[in-house]
């Protein structure tokens, strides 16, 4: 690894020193694929598909802005091996790089069993690590915090509230960190196509491998031995041994009429033993179980495109959320069949839904991406029991069982920094916070006691803001650089009913 980083910095320099004895007159005679070749590809690959870097395809940077990107070619990035270009190339050829980078590559983009299995890398293998930690904290109530403002995280201690360690991350976290069943290890996946296995216990990157080109998340069994990862690029889903790695199976995602499909998420269904697929191009969720180390997929087809889903406590019923922004279905898990259908209007982010028993029967509740409400359903009839109005479209909502209350931000619009607190009982908004004005405010995550919560300030100077969840006082700020989720391990690896899974 070390010698890598040797080769790419020497790389650089050469690239540099060249461009700056040419001068500034044959670099701009150079066209856009020489110029990348020149300044861009020793770390993100002759064909974009990243490297030391991060990918430069247009979907893995979507949410990257184009004058943010050019800031980056311009500037560099800090705390990375990225330099910035604005002494060595010109206002022009930054912009047509900028561009270059948005614009779909005319060569093929592969990414299969012989590039996944050669991306591996094994830092400390099974086993070879003390089993002690080196640092004194309850283990059950670690928190990671994802700083997504320079690619970092940190690793809080849930009952002081202080930093413990923090490390560099792969660009662009997604889809949340999973936990191994006893809290050691946690897994991230990047949008890049990034796994890597981290031991919390001595603040250690052990493994990395690289399943996909464009990736949405990961999952991890409940029993702790297989990883599984879902891209969207290629249509694929990728099932790993969880110990170092190994790549155990590639399985195409495509129907019976040859039609292929992004992989929209992929999620851990416990109490079957089983993953569960969602399909962003062919009407069918997938329920995928390992035998003898390799994938058998169980299709479940359905009549409209599913975007995300949510499940009932026990696995029982899978609830998904249609394309067309309007509606929901209810699949039992054990027939496959469709049960039943939700009127939910607003394009539901079911992956943030949350339940908790209300007058005896349990509820769930959802915000919605494209309205200003979030939905809260009775499980047993599926009938939506209320509607809140809120100040606009959220994105995520927590609880926690011991709390009486449940977070909801809004996330998106003039209003979102701005966060909505429910009374569960009465079900109604019985407080409205703007902790930091004109900043983002999102993502709630409680301890494992549900007794105090984090709240992200989303900002390049933002910050973690600690409360008190039965007062709901602030009691502390944490500065972090635009910090976004926060993961709890008490919550996570016990499926806490107001946490997403």
């Amino acid at each position: 690894m070390n010698l890598n980083k040797a080769r790419i910095q020497l790389t650089k320099a050469l690239v540099i020193a060249t461009a700056l004895i040419a001068g500034p007159a044959a670099s701009e005679t150079l066209d856009t694929d020489t110029l990348y070749l020149q300044h861009c590809a020793a770390c993100h690959g002759t064909d974009r598909l990243g490297g030391m870097g991060p990918a430069l395809l247009p979907d893995n940077l979507s949410r990257l802005k184009k004058a943010d990107a050019e800031k980056v070619i311009r500037k560099g990035r800090p705390a990375t091996q990225m330099i910035g270009y604005e002494s060595i190339l010109t206002d022009p050829q930054i912009s047509a790089l900028t561009e270059f980078m948005y614009q779909a590559p005319t060569h093929p983009l592969k990414w299969g069993e012989a590039e996944i299995r050669n991306s591996r890398e094994v830092i400390h293998p099974e086993g070879a690590l003390p089993d002690d930690p080196v640092f004194e904290a309850d283990l059950m109530n670690l928190f990671l915090v994802v700083e997504i403002g320079d690619h970092h995280v940190t690793l809080l201690d849930g009952d002081s509230m202080e930093p413990i360690h923090r490390f560099p991350s792969r660009f662009a976290l997604h889809g949340g960190p999973k936990y191994s069943p006893d809290g050691r290890y946690v897994y991230f996946g990047s949008r890049d196509g990034w796994i890597t296995k981290y031991d919390i216990y001595n603040l250690k990157v052990v493994a990395e491998v690289r399943a996909g080109i464009n990736m949405r998340n990961i999952a991890v069994s409940a029993d702790g031995n297989y990883v599984m990862a879902a891209n969207y690029l290629p249509h694929t889903l990728v099932l790993f041994d969880a110990a170092n790695l190994d790549m155990l199976d590639l399985i195409p995602v495509d129907n019976d009429a040859g039609e292929t499909s992004r992989v929209s998420a992929v999620y851990t269904a416990p109490p079957r033993g089983s993953f569960i697929a969602a399909l962003k191009d062919i009407p069918e969720a997938w329920e995928i179980t390992v035998e003898n180390r390799k994938a058998k997929v169980r299709r479940m087809t359905t009549d409209t495109l599913l975007d995300d889903f949510f499940f009932d406590p026990g696995y029982q019923h899978l609830i998904g959320a249609a394309r067309d922004g309007k509606h929901g279905v209810v699949i039992d898990l054990n027939t496959g069949k469709t049960t039943a259908e939700l009127p939910l209007p607003g394009m539901p982010h079911l992956g943030s839904g949350i339940t908790w028993e209300h007058e005896g029967r349990r509820v769930m509740a959802t915000p919605h991406f494209r309205a200003g409400a979030i939905s809260i359903i009775d499980m047993d009839t599926w009938d939506v029991i209320k509607t809140l109005d809120t100040e606009g479209p959220g994105f995520f909502m927590r609880s926690h069982e011991n709390s009486r209350y449940a977070w909801a931000d809004v996330f998106f619009g003039p209003n979102a920094d701005k966060v909505h607190i429910i009374d569960k009982q009465t079900l109604e908004i019985v407080k409205t916070l703007q902790p930091e004005p004109g900043k983002v405010a999102a993502h709630v995550e409680f301890d494992r006691h549900g007794e105090k919560l984090l709240l992200s300030i989303w900002d390049d100077d933002g910050a973690i803001i600690v409360y008190d969840a039965d007062t709901l006082e602030e009691e502390k700020r944490i500065p972090m650089k635009k910090p976004s989720g926060k993961y709890n391990v008490w919550n996570k690896i016990n499926y806490e009913e107001g946490t997403s899974h």
